[in-house]
């Protein structure tokens, strides 16, 4: 749904949702009671003049996938920065929940709260093996000591086991990533985010450049992974955005034009006119 995101830092009776440090909420945990895990209210940047964001609101429900949809130029990989941190809103409020104001958070601080983003070309270990790349990326303490006497728990070996078998990887445990196809390694990059134990996952074109067949893999492996983690994809493959979406948001110069199920999408006028042109 396309709604102005009212800022949610407060608690229904008022009172601050969680403890604040220099404007930073320290409340651990995301507060999705409202049913909602990201609010966007009136965000714009702009660069040397032009405007990125125009005024953009939206929301998105947790759980859900949500497929964003533009031409060039819309704004879409600029609201994924704003989202993540990288770059700063010139205006606008922008929650993670009920109570964490992503505009006083650095990228590292959004990543651990539960924040995970992809980009569209994968960036994996090539010279480690699939398990290895799993291994590398769990959530832990990544300080020296704790790194140099770290050995895997039975819990921690099964959470990769899992995590292999999710992202249909599992037969390729042992293979250096390098070899995989371009496929594979998006399909591992997602598994690598998924041992960060995020909530909201930010996906960039993550079927770009994959194979028919990949294509329909992706599509199956994002579908398993809704309900249990919320998805927010950006994607030009309309077909591949028919078979997963249920609610597409559509980005024209920086705001939203249209939003609802993809069948809606392809019959509003507006929607042609800048962006399916048919």
């Amino acid at each position: 749904m396309t709604t102005a995101a009212l800022s949610p830092q407060h608690s229904s009776d008022g009172g601050a949702a969680g403890a604040v440090a220099d404007g930073r909420v320290l409340r651990p945990g995301v507060d999705t009671s409202h049913g909602t895990i990201l609010y966007l209210d009136g965000i714009s940047v702009s660069f040397d003049g032009f405007l990125a964001l125009n005024n953009l609101s939206l929301t998105v429900d947790a759980g859900e996938l949500r497929c964003v949809i533009g031409p060039n130029g819309a704004g879409k990989t600029t609201m994924m920065d704003v989202i993540t941190g990288k770059t700063r809103p010139d205006k606008g409020s922008a929650y993670f929940g009920q109570t964490i104001d992503l505009t006083r958070l650095s990228e590292p601080e959004i990543a651990d709260a539960g924040i995970g983003r992809k980009f569209q070309k994968p960036t994996v270990f090539e010279r480690h093996t699939v398990y290895e790349n799993l291994e590398l990326a769990m959530k832990c303490d990544k300080g020296v000591w704790p790194t140099l006497g770290a050995r895997l728990t039975r819990s921690a070996r099964a959470r990769i086991q899992s995590t292999l078998e999710r992202v249909q990887l599992a037969a390729e445990s042992a293979r250096l990533a390098g070899t995989l196809s371009h496929g594979q390694k998006q399909w591992l990059e997602i598994g690598m985010l998924l041992m960060q134990e995020p909530q909201l996952l930010l996906l960039d074109e993550p079927v770009a450049g994959m194979s028919d067949d990949e294509t329909m893999r992706s599509a199956e492996l994002f579908l398993s992974l809704v309900g249990d983690y919320t998805l927010v994809v950006v994607e030009h493959d309309m077909d591949f955005v028919a078979k997963i979406a249920d609610t597409v948001t559509v980005l024209h110069e920086g705001r939203v034009l249209a939003e609802g199920s993809m069948a809606n999408v392809q019959q509003n006028e507006q929607v042609i006119e800048v962006f399916l042109g048919r």
